[in-house]
């Protein structure tokens, strides 16, 4: 299953879900592909490159690939819902390009 809007599961139907063993795709992985094509046209007007639509489509099956697996993978590990693993991701690497970058007030 996979979430077509953004929010529309409720914390206690993800719950449900995930106790039957429901793999639901959550609206923050499964509504990034706009944002990554955007991400690849905006990195084309700063390079004043052209990329063929097989090289915009493989780029993104790529990203999107890595982040359901990377996704899938930490719900394993953790023993959490699709939703948890994503959520973990994201700030973990927020916070690690924080401390990386050094933009900690």
């Amino acid at each position: 299953m996979a979430e077509g809007a953004n929010g529309p599961t409720t914390p206690e139907a993800d719950k449900v879900l995930h106790e039957k063993g429901i793999v639901l795709v959550p609206d923050i992985l499964a509504n990034s592909g706009g944002v990554a094509a955007s991400y690849f046209e905006w990195v084309q007007n700063l390079t004043r490159e052209h990329w063929t639509l097989e090289e915009v489509n493989r780029k993104l099956e790529y990203k999107l690939v890595k982040a359901f697996s990377d996704i899938y993978n930490a719900a394993k590990k953790e023993e959490s819902d699709i939703r948890t693993a994503a959520l973990m991701l994201g700030v973990g690497r927020v916070g690690e390009a924080i401390k990386t970058l050094g933009l900690w007030p």
